[in-house]
């Protein structure tokens, strides 16, 4: 038979996982926070019930454990005592906001409650100073949700490189564009539709000037009538390669900034967007750029429409430098959706048959 006090930890621990899986929700919620980590925070009180709830919402705006504090003190709840249920270890460094866990330690914060630990080693050491401030500090609680949550921003922070994500539309022999060079529209306007909410995540858009010079694209994220969101909102574009692009061309309209690397070469190019605190990099058009990026093995994910059509003749979607069976990468396939008429494909790349041989 249970005791008092395994019951009561019983109790504590389910309120405990509960709040994470809010706070969880929490950032989820939350609009592109790049370069910075989504986060969500609950606040409860001594006796397990929930104070407040806080998400950070972006660069220069407070952390998620500040932003709940505020809210309870807000609603004129007192913090002291409390235990706080974190998405991601408090950081312990100050940049255009201060460290979080001085915020904890001054509001009276009693436990520290956090699912992934900070990868980033400029952010890192939280939980220790947290302990050593007096309060009970547990990790590592719903830790593969939480680690899922910041996937591309943890890649970044730890590889020194923007996460890659590499899209494509294609009929269904492969090819992305006819033997004249046009491409729109191999999709329907749905799965063009859904590639926006997939852009709205990422803080670049990057093509070859190839790609721009053929479709003219804005490279912007856009809404349902086909309008370009608030440019606060619009991700930086870039355009890769050594041809010039005319002025006029739509990705220098005044949607979003449009930065330009004259430059195709992979480690240059994410060097580049390092320096511009990029963390993940969308990547479409065209093939030839594209297949620099895959040869490089620098590309993450890959996004496939594919459209039930065919041409028979045309551009592959990727200008590869496979000679052979053997050089076949495999694609890991996460999620297969119908989209409109079209098939949507995510995967992640693996290494060729060749690059496994010892």
């Amino acid at each position: 038979m249970a005791t008092e006090n395994e019951s009561r930890a019983r109790h504590e621990r389910g309120v405990e996982l509960e709040a994470m899986r809010r706070a969880l929700d929490a950032a989820r919620a939350t609009d592109r926070t790049l370069p910075n980590p989504r986060v969500g925070c609950v606040l409860l009180g001594p006796d397990g019930t929930e104070l407040a709830l806080g998400a950070h919402e972006g660069a220069g705006t407070p952390h998620a454990e500040v932003a709940a504090i505020e809210a309870a003190r807000g609603a004129g709840r007192d913090v002291r005592g409390a235990t706080a249920v974190v998405t991601l270890e408090p950081c312990d460094h100050t940049g255009r906001t201060g460290p979080c866990t001085q915020a904890l330690i001054e509001a009276g914060v009693t436990r520290v409650v956090h699912g992934q630990s900070d990868p980033d080693p400029a952010a890192a050491g939280g939980a220790g100073r947290l302990a050593a401030a007096g309060i009970d500090v547990e990790g590592g609680v719903l830790a593969e949700e939480a680690e899922a949550l910041n996937r591309e921003w943890t890649h970044a922070v730890t590889t020194g490189r923007p996460f890659v994500t590499w899209k494509y539309a294609a009929t269904l022999d492969g090819l992305s564009a006819a033997p004249d060079g046009s491409s729109k529209w191999i999709t329907s306007d749905v799965a063009r539709r859904d590639v926006q909410t997939f852009r709205a995540e990422v803080d670049a858009v990057m093509a070859g000037t190839g790609a721009v010079l053929a479709d003219d694209p804005r490279l912007s994220v856009r809404d349902e009538s086909d309008l370009p969101l608030p440019y606060a909102r619009q991700p930086l574009r870039v355009v890769v390669g050594e041809t010039q692009v005319p002025g006029y061309y739509r990705v220098f309209d005044r949607v979003a900034p449009t930065l330009l690397i004259q430059n195709r070469d992979p480690d240059v190019v994410l060097a580049r967007l390092v320096e511009e605190g990029i963390r993940h990099v969308w990547l479409e058009g065209g093939p030839r750029l594209a297949g620099g990026f895959w040869n490089a093995g620098v590309i993450d994910r890959v996004i496939g429409y594919i459209a039930p059509s065919m041409l028979g003749s045309g551009r592959a979607a990727l200008e590869g430098e496979a000679t052979t069976l053997a050089d076949i990468r495999p694609i890991d396939i996460t999620d297969l959706t119908r989209i409109g008429p079209d098939i949507r494909i995510i995967g992640t790349p693996g290494r060729a048959p060749r690059e496994e041989m010892p």
